[in-house]
């Protein structure tokens, strides 16, 4: 059983997001779409300050629980880091 995971699929047409989604689990009684995160992300900018703002985001979807797997600080962290490691991964192909 994982602490937190994430799902993600965005379509980016020359440097702007189009569509995205987005889901994690871990961070609410069952797997939910972070909708003020892809609400940021549409129709924006695929940059580091656009990923910034939807990490932020994410605190306004999820409220996540502490347990004795994780923390719900931790929960939130990693929720942020899952985006920023998908935006890092998607700017270098051969990762």
């Amino acid at each position: 059983i994982s602490a937190v995971c994430a799902a993600f699929n965005l379509h980016i047409e020359n440097g702007v997001v189009i569509d995205a989604r987005i889901a994690f689990g871990g961070m609410a009684g069952t797997p939910k779409r972070a909708s003020a995160c892809e609400a940021v992300l549409h129709n924006a900018p695929w940059n580091n300050a656009t990923v910034e703002r939807a990490c932020n985001a994410l605190s306004q979807d999820f409220s996540p629980l502490s347990d004795f797997r994780a923390s719900k600080e931790y929960r939130l962290l990693c929720a942020q880091n899952l985006l920023r490691k998908y935006f890092i991964e998607q700017q270098t192909p051969d990762l």
